[in-house]
């Protein structure tokens, strides 16, 4: 058990050895648990120093062992659900010595990624993908005639999702070879592993026993009164000790509960179960952040680790006090539920990182968290809206992509008052395209009924969520990850004329910065620079038609900056209106670009976009030489 981080590299003399699975596979199956030791304590010196999730990589530290000791991957292949999890995974397939590197530009990226290594199989950053992949794979492998394994490794967490269960489904029809592992680390689905149920999990994993269930099938079925009996009393005998019925009954043969830090054991099953035919479901347990006190006593705390900084490195200037947008969020939040009963606050999974930990505690009847499902989050929060409440669903903008036709057909069709806050808009760094916020207000701003706003302090935040919340209809508002501006906010909450856009400051140069969001710190001393005009837009949808129309009359040039992509996103609906309006006053549209960004400090992409304020300037003056 270790109880600190270290901040300089252990000793890992086994671990240092392996830089394939295929050295691993050359290891003796007693020194298995000595290689898992030293992998825990390497990645909680590696993730110390660079940051990132460690808590579900320390509780898979075994299984991962284990899966690349008996599988002879690539050739077969092993596909992570989220792929959070994946550190370990990563450390055993020849990246061991990258692992500083993770999360940084031109570093390892933070989950799977397929044009990293051939053992990462399928790229995930959003969870409950892997099992519909797998099958994807299992399917091309029968095609081609090869014998080659799948294995998917998916959490408890990731199979609340509706597409796993999809994809369970269509798994036990399609009757091919397939092992799906599930992880259970939070004591969701199973009970407590006890003697009993471990007996009987090593019995069914057993060959004489499959051998035995596979002959008796036969044998019995044309006895079907025999044959019935015996299937009766071999899932009253299941059903004592594991949770297998669903899984058996979609198809799976189930093989569970396991204890996922017994490497040796782990070894065993799978030996055992590698060959059996048609879809195989083992159920594991584990705990998250295995080996690491303060991760086994708050998983949820724990989740992912700031990067840790010897005390010789550190700066001596002052900590900010600035808040974040997710804690501004908060605040307002339960501010508004000590005003008003009917407000319900809706979570697919992400209470602490949107900021509802204190509204969870002092209303918790009136705070859901649907787990990871979107879809049904967004749902869940029109039938509130039908009948009279008000549902704020506080959700990332990466993620509120998969609920997407629930927006549309389910709230905006119907014109239900829900309101959104989308945070993580925008890009987030470290955590690279899978979770960037890149596309929100483009897809957002073509649906009929909807009221879009992007605040460009925590000030204009709560102003517009206010606004959004007694806005009789659907709303939202998208705001980045990270520190808020520090600006004074005003305590009684207040709201600003939908559609009404604020003038920063008024220039003679005929240029005008029309802003969306955040980046309007930025553009400040652009348009000083330049003498220009600036404009906090704050809605993306309805623009204040009236202002541009003026504007338009004025300027030789209008700028537009968001920190989305420019292809359909704020920028473009102003050049639609003013298209539409016959004003042929010329536009430069300022966004994030046509690509997918990868991992890095969040500052250094902006920069690399041409969204911090020295881009910004060399573009307008580009554009007015």
């Amino acid at each position: 058990m270790f109880e600190e981080i270290p901040l300089e590299r252990p000793e890992t003399p086994l671990l240092d050895s392996i830089d394939s699975p295929a050295d691993l596979r050359e290891l003796s199956q007693e020194q298995l648990e000595e290689l898992a030791r030293e992998l825990r304590h390497y990645l909680l010196y590696t993730v110390g120093r660079t940051g990132g999730h460690f808590g579900a990589g320390l509780g898979v530290v075994e299984l991962t062992i284990a899966l690349h000791f008996v599988f002879n991957t690539p050739e077969d292949k092993l596909v992570w659900d989220v792929g959070h999890q994946s550190y370990p995974h990563k450390i055993l397939t020849g990246r061991r010595d990258r692992m500083l590197t993770m999360r940084q530009s031109g570093g390892l990226a933070a989950f799977t990624n397929r044009s990293e290594s051939e053992y990462d199989t399928f790229g995930a950053g959003h969870s409950s993908t892997s099992i519909s992949a797998a099958l994807g794979m299992m399917v091309a492998a029968q095609q081609q005639e090869s014998d080659r394994k799948i294995v998917a490794v998916i959490g408890d967490g990731a199979m609340t999702a509706g597409l796993a269960f999809e994809a369970l489904n269509h798994a036990g029809d399609l009757e091919g070879d397939i092992l799906i592992i599930l992880n259970d680390n939070n004591m969701s689905i199973s009970r407590n592993v006890g003697g009993l149920s471990s007996y009987f999990a090593r019995m069914w994993a057993s060959k004489p026993y499959n051998v035995l269930r596979s002959g008796s099938k036969k044998v019995l079925s044309a006895l079907p009164p025999a044959w019935k009996a015996a299937h009766r009393a071999e899932e009253y005998m299941k059903g004592m000790v594991s949770p297998a019925t669903i899984f058996e009954e979609l198809g799976f043969t189930y093989f569970g509960l396991i204890d996922g830090h017994d490497v040796d054991g782990l070894v065993n099953i799978l030996e055992n179960i590698k060959d059996i035919k048609g879809p195989r479901l083992l159920h594991i347990v584990t705990q998250k952040g295995k080996g690491y006190l303060p991760a086994e006593e708050d998983p949820f705390g724990m989740h992912a680790l700031s990067k840790l900084v010897p005390a010789a490195e550190k700066s001596t200037a002052p900590n900010g006090t600035r808040p974040t947008y997710s804690k501004v969020f908060g605040d307002w939040l339960c501010q508004m539920a000590a005003a008003d009963n009917k407000l319900i606050g809706i979570t697919p999974a992400m209470s602490e990182g949107s900021g509802m930990r204190d509204f969870e505690e002092q209303y918790p009847d009136r705070f859901f968290d649907v787990a990871i499902a979107e879809q049904h989050a967004v749902t869940f929060a029109a039938g509130m809206a039908c009948d009279g409440l008000k549902p704020v669903v506080a959700i990332y903008s990466t993620f509120l992509q998969r609920g997407y036709d629930q927006l549309i057909h389910d709230v905006a069709l119907q014109n239900l008052d829900v309101l959104f806050a989308i945070d993580r808009a925008g890009l987030v760094g470290e955590d690279g395209p899978t979770h960037a916020g890149s596309f929100d207000l483009s897809y957002l701003r073509c649906i009929p009924n909807m009221v879009v706003m992007a605040p460009s302090d925590e000030q204009e935040a709560r102003l517009l969520l206010t606004t959004g919340y007694r806005h009789p209809g659907p709303a939202a508002v998208r705001y980045p990850r990270g520190k808020a501006t520090g600006c004074e906010v005003t305590p009684e909450p207040a709201t600003v004329e939908i559609g009404k856009a604020r003038v920063c400051r008024e220039g003679n140069s005929g240029v005008a910065i029309l802003v969306f969001g955040t980046l309007l710190s930025r553009a400040q001393s652009v348009a000083e620079t330049l003498d220009a005009t600036l404009v906090d837009m704050r809605f993306v949808k309805p623009l204040d038609e009236k202002l541009l129309i003026t504007l338009a009359g004025q300027c030789s040039l209008l700028v537009t900056v968001e920190e989305n992509a420019v292809k359909g996103g704020a920028g473009s609906g102003v050049n639609e209106f003013l298209e539409g309006e016959g004003l042929g006053v010329a536009v430069l549209n300022l966004g994030l670009p046509d690509s997918f960004l990868e991992h890095g400090k969040a500052e250094d992409m902006l920069a690399a976009c041409g969204l911090d304020s020295a881009g910004i300037l060399k573009a307008i003056e580009h554009r007015l030489a």
